[in-house]
């Protein structure tokens, strides 16, 4: 039990530590790309903010599922649902 409850939280930190080096990540690419971006038009189609946009997206989808942002569907919810049809399908069988 406790070596589950171990191996669980190792693997969250893992999953977090994976989430910070693609922040920086990121945020390297972002500055390279805008680096580009000013070299080739000096702003005058900012055309980085499209690479921006498609980082952040990605970013905030990871970091729902790593953080939990999601109040209605988090993990808790889960494993709550899969608690129901556990004993659904438990009651099911016991009357056949």
């Amino acid at each position: 039990m406790e070596d589950t409850k171990y191996t669980r939280a190792k693997e969250k930190v893992e999953e977090i530590k994976e989430f910070y080096g693609k922040v920086i990540s990121a945020i390297v690419t972002i500055v390279i790309v805008a680096g580009i971006n000013y070299y080739l038009n000096e702003w005058r189609y900012a055309w980085f903010l499209w690479v921006v946009f498609g980082l952040s997206i990605s970013l905030l989808l990871k970091a729902n599922k790593i953080f939990n942002l999601n109040p209605f569907m988090g993990r808790d919810w889960e494993e709550r649902k899969t608690q129901e049809f556990l004993r659904q399908e438990e009651n099911t069988q016991r009357w056949n």
